[in-house]
């Protein structure tokens, strides 16, 4: 039976930065609007987290029974490594997608936007059958689309118009920059794992391009959200805040630049998802200050 610590890790807590940062983006985006509301973007928050750790434990599941995490260079999972009953790893994954409907629900009930029910489903769709069911896309190399839309577009701009009940520029903006930021932490953890998922048969896209394309990607996805920034500044002034998270994508930066492999990439996705944290945080600011 697998150890509490186990379940954490298993968690991947470490990705949580990419559910919290698009509904503070898309809360501030409200806010610049005079839009916000507290207990509605709360119960985003809940959505958002709650996905994402159901998401986890279902690759968890989903790759563990397949056989493909059999041989890895990162984090031990819990089926893979035999911790945990698949079954258990399974049940833990949907009742967190059930949770997550219970507060989408909520979010629906408040907000009275009950069309974006569908959005809903979607998303819990997009996060089983992202490693799940017969022909995951995962492993056709277009798990970094999905994380755009769903961590991007989706979150950011769905827990703007709950709020808010529009959405304008600025969100559409802060929407990009977050599923680009989300894009580049699955990029660096595929990068990683090239070797393995290519001795799996596990084609994601980092398989598909190459080590040196994938890493081309990853520098152009982490430079595209301070463009933004620059564009938004155009317009929104206060929003220059977000440069405050550009030094925190140096040393990621040059890690994947500079060529490291294995586990030394690990905390590139640590570096990656607090550069991200930042840069939401910073521009929700500049939003409410302007």
């Amino acid at each position: 039976m697998a150890s509490v610590a186990e379940w954490v890790e298993g968690a991947r807590i470490r990705t949580l930065p990419n559910a919290i940062a698009p509904v503070i983006a898309g809360s501030g985006a409200a806010l610049g609007t005079s839009g916000f509301d507290f207990p509605l973007a709360l119960l985003a928050l809940a959505v958002s987290l709650l996905l994402i750790t159901g998401v986890n434990f279902a690759n968890d599941y989903s790759d563990g029974i397949r056989g493909t995490d059999e041989e890895r260079t990162g984090p031990q999972r819990l089926v893979g490594s035999g911790a945990a009953n698949p079954r258990n790893v399974l049940a833990a994954a949907l009742t967190c997608f059930g949770l997550a409907a219970i507060a989408g629900l909520a979010v629906l009930y408040l907000s009275g936007h009950w069309w974006l029910l569908l959005l809903g489903a979607a998303s819990i769709a997009g996060a089983w059958f992202y490693t799940g069911g017969k022909h995951p896309y995962g492993y056709a190399g277009l798990g970094e689309l999905a994380v755009f839309c769903f961590f991007g577009p989706a979150a950011v701009l769905g827990t703007m118009y709950v709020q808010a009940d529009t959405v304008n520029g600025s969100g559409i903006g802060a929407a990009v920059a977050m599923g680009s930021f989300s894009s580049a932490v699955l990029v660096a953890n595929n990068l990683r794992d090239i070797p393995t998922d290519t001795a799996s048969g596990k084609r994601t896209l980092a398989v598909l391009l190459g080590d040196r394309d994938t890493r081309t990607l990853y520098v152009l996805l982490m430079l595209l959200p301070f463009l933004i920034t620059t564009l938004t500044a155009l317009r929104i002034l206060p929003a220059l805040l977000g440069f405050l998270a550009l030094p925190l994508v140096i040393t990621p930066l040059r890690t994947v630049v500079g060529g490291r492999t294995g586990l030394s990439l690990l905390p590139v996705l640590r570096d990656t998802g607090l550069a991200m944290l930042l840069w939401a945080v910073a521009t929700a600011i500049g939003f409410a200050v302007a």
